[in-house]
């Protein structure tokens, strides 16, 4: 006969209730003792959960224990971390994980980012959260181009919209949240407002990530050669689907978002918190000369640079080295990188260009590197500074058709 079950309000009850749980062990299903067995062990979990806590693993912990299970050495945990000395000094306690070992840990290990992250890294992101004041980023353009959900309050709503938007771009690791106040990119322009500037990035994050690519990433899928072959596409009427196909191809998402007011950029590269590389475009200058070069030199970008913890560039093209006096090396080798696979130094030293840039030498030069006019033209016109020359080869308005045709 099924014994009164009483509530368990404190650790007497809770060990009487034990020591009745382990006589009822074995009585037989669909009995009365079997019942009030079910009952006690429900009634014990939720005091257990109340009142003993099972403490989250310290990340450390977390990670010898995949280790372990998995029968990993500290060796197979340098793609993840870095070198053999990051990976030592990390399980040592000497080095704090980065976000982009937290997203490679997570993604690749399956190990929880709440795990990774811990008590005193979540405050950190929480100090940073309240810093940021919502109402600063252009929520009316957003959900005028649909990038938000329409309400009657913005203001009011700011905050729910744009956390949602984060959410949705990987939470708050996606991108460093110091990025509202500051940004180390060497090609920000310095009247960038932050808000507009990291409300477009979120977006094109968040679209990424709801793309199904077919291929996963990996290091060494772009080379030089690879570049080259871009650039080569470019020649063909349908070139810029082409050549997003073929980035998609080697999984990293290609994504237009046109430029928000105040933010004076061309192009950027970055990571999903998954590992995918994205390249954003603006096209905010619709000619085929330029939309040719920022590809590239995004796509240099997550060839030799995005393997960097943490790294991401957002680029505005019409600066130079002589606007910022941060350190132009990374810029510096994403331009000569694009440069060379558009047009080899080589062949742009043998052409006799850019000085006597008439039309025909444009197009047979052009014909003979194998590309399109309008790349030959950009070039000459960026070197001679005179930008009337030329107009009719650089495609103008020939580039956005393409991608709003396919969103």
């Amino acid at each position: 006969m099924m014994s009164t079950v009483r509530p368990i309000r404190d650790d007497a009850d809770y060990d009487a209730a034990l020591a009745r749980v382990v006589c009822l062990m074995d009585s037989p299903i669909n009995s009365p003792e079997r019942d009030e067995l079910d009952v006690l062990t429900t009634l014990i979990e939720v005091y257990e959960e109340e009142h003993y806590p099972i403490d989250l693993p310290s990340p450390i912990e977390a990670i010898q224990f995949r280790m372990e299970q998995a029968g990993l050495s500290q060796a197979d945990l340098v793609p993840y971390i870095g070198s053999r000395a990051k990976v030592s000094e990390v399980l040592s306690g000497k080095r704090p994980l980065t976000l982009k070992m937290i997203r490679a840990l997570n993604t690749h290990l399956n190990i929880p980012a709440e795990v990774l992250i811990g008590d005193s890294a979540v405050g950190d992101f929480d100090t940073e959260v309240n810093h940021i004041q919502w109402q600063r980023f252009p929520i009316h353009e957003l959900m005028k181009r649909d990038w938000l959900p329409s309400v009657h309050n913005a203001a009011k709503a700011a905050e729910e919209l744009m956390s949602d938007l984060i959410q949705r771009a990987g939470g708050p690791i996606a991108i460093p949240q110091t990025f509202y106040r500051k940004n180390d990119s060497a090609r920000q322009n310095a009247r960038m407002d932050p808000y507009a500037l990291q409300a477009w990035c979120l977006h094109v994050l968040a679209t990424a990530r709801e793309r199904a690519l077919q291929s996963t990433y990996h290091e060494g899928a772009i080379d030089a050669e690879f570049l080259r072959f871009l650039a080569t596409l470019s020649r063909l009427p349908d070139g810029p689907k082409r050549a997003v196909e073929a980035l998609e191809q080697q999984g990293i998402a290609v994504v237009y978002a046109k430029h928000l007011p105040k933010t004076h950029l061309d192009g950027a590269a970055m990571c999903t918190k998954e590992g995918m590389p994205v390249i954003g475009l603006t096209l905010r200058y619709d000619r085929l000369d330029n939309f040719w070069f920022c590809l590239l030199h995004e796509t240099a970008h997550v060839w030799r640079h995005l393997n960097s913890e943490g790294a991401f560039f957002v680029d505005d093209l019409k600066l130079d080295r002589s606007d910022h006096s941060e350190d132009w090396a990374l810029e510096e080798e994403a331009d000569t990188l694009a440069q060379e696979a558009l047009i080899p130094s080589k062949d742009w030293e043998a052409s006799g260009l850019p000085k006597s840039a008439t039309p025909s030498r444009v197009i047979a030069f052009a014909q003979s590197v194998n590309v399109h006019p309008a790349i030959v033209a950009g070039r000459v016109r960026r070197e001679t500074g005179n930008y009337r020359l030329l107009t009719q080869f650089v495609g103008t308005n020939e580039v956005r058709p393409h991608f709003e045709e396919a969103s």
